[in-house]
């Protein structure tokens, strides 16, 4: 069930985003007076599971679900169709038309995608607000994994800059430092500040590991997971867990370390309900896991106006591609092995929750949202900004690039993409088996 939940959001998202980014290009097309030839939701080769005609449009669904696409009259596109490129040229014809507002029509689908992502932050900053953890909440310093054990970083470190810029939301410290090319974290540690390197290798162990840092917190309850162990144990909310057999515990991160010695056996783990303290019988399971959702109690809230999350959103769309776009920097930097982090459908669909949520489902499509626009304008033949990039000459040199010279670029284009597709598609494939 959880899988085809996560499917049903995946599909639903990625369904908004297509059918906007192709009315992005379908818009301006018609008002450019360009025919349209087909407008569809997924591929259609060989047939198409629902279409109908209006006026010179094909509107459709096709059966692969890999995207969608409009066919533009007189445009070197994914179809190949050189027998229309044959015939002379048409007024209606994209090739007919000035490149200024050929221009628009191919920058309209990723112009979409950004506003939509801005629109929908807007919305959900002005319905829900935002939450953040601000670093000055953090009192208790961090937790580490194995890689920032291995970095020189210990637990109850705190966190004071990266390269002496101030970081105030605690979850903006791992994009900082494997983003933006820093030098160094700066810590505190027993009262004395101390730095921290930060090299390719650290990048790629943070970008291969889930935990890295995170806030060190006490572990009080807040739920639980269905058929959990502790539930039944007689667990309640709001317990905070402070021992496990005669090791006493202040931290959840302690917790987490302490229980996976206990796995399989009967375990007495001392809580505090309201004033009293209590010990409750748990025999651990293989897994080391009670099925306890932890408390945060380090979270802050903002609320926004409507007119105050206008720019409140704008900035965090600005931000999110300004942070998508610093990822493509990773993959030049051979040592951070950026490239094996690269994922399919699996890996996004794995980014919904295992139960519908509206508020993580909008936030997923704007970022989805944010991927289409900043993949499409990358100047690759066969995607947007591959056509963007021939107009460009077209428009600085006043010369149209060669038919035969577009329809290679075309092949070449969509062999990439192909080969891209493939391997990240793979790349799921291959962390099913790790």
């Amino acid at each position: 069930m959880e899988i085809l939940i996560k499917a049903l959001q995946l599909i639903m998202s990625l369904s908004i985003l297509v059918i906007l980014h192709e009315l992005g290009h379908f818009i301006p097309a018609k008002l450019f007076k360009t025919r349209v030839e087909k407008f569809y939701l997924f591929f259609d080769p060989w047939f198409s599971l629902f279409k109908f005609k209006r006026k010179d449009t094909e509107y459709g669904i096709g059966w692969l679900p890999l995207g969608g696409y409009v066919k533009i009259s007189g445009m070197i596109d994914e179809s190949m169709d050189k027998e229309q490129m044959k015939q002379p040229p048409q007024p209606w014809e994209f090739r007919s038309k000035p490149a200024w507002q050929r221009l628009i029509i191919m920058l309209g689908g990723v112009s979409v995608n950004v506003l939509l992502a801005i629109f929908i932050y807007i919305v959900m900053l002005a319905a829900w607000g935002e939450d953040y953890i601000p670093v000055k909440n953090v009192k208790n310093g961090i937790a580490c994994d194995s890689a920032a054990l291995e970095a020189g970083l210990k637990d109850g470190d705190k966190i004071i800059s990266i390269d002496n810029k101030k970081i105030y939301d605690f979850r903006r410290v791992v994009p900082e430092i494997v983003l933006y090319g820093h030098n160094s974290l700066v810590i505190e540690r027993d009262g004395k500040q101390m730095n921290i390197a930060i090299s390719d290798t650290l990048v790629s162990k943070i970008i291969s590991t889930k935990g890295f840092i995170t806030p060190r917190t006490a572990f009080f309850v807040d739920y639980f997971i269905p058929s959990s162990i502790a539930e039944k144990s007689g667990f309640k909310k709001d317990d905070k867990i402070i021992g496990i057999n005669e090791k006493n515990i202040e931290f959840f991160d302690e917790f987490r370390k302490e229980i996976v010695k206990h796995k399989n056996l009967e375990t007495k783990i001392k809580v505090v309900r309201q004033k009293d303290t209590l010990l409750l019988d748990v025999r651990v399971p293989a897994t080391g896991i009670l099925g306890i959702v932890p408390k945060d109690m380090l979270f802050a809230h903002i609320d926004y106006s409507f007119f105050n999350a206008i720019p409140a959103g704008i900035l965090k769309g600005f931000h999110n591609v300004r942070d998508y776009l610093a990822q493509f920097k990773l993959f030049f930097r051979p040592k951070t092995e950026a490239y094996k982090s690269i994922g399919g459908f699996g890996a996004i669909g794995n980014l919904f929750p295992a139960q519908w949520d509206w508020m993580s489902f909008w936030n997923l499509t704007a970022f989805l949202s944010i991927i289409l626009a900043v993949m499409n304008v990358l100047p690759i033949p066969a995607l947007d900004g591959g056509h963007v990039l021939f107009l460009l000459y077209e428009i600085i040199t006043r010369r149209k690039p060669n038919e035969k010279f577009m329809e290679y670029a075309q092949y070449v284009g969509m062999a990439l993409l192909l080969s891209l597709l493939i391997f990240a598609n793979g790349n799921d494939i291959v962390k099913l088996f790790r």
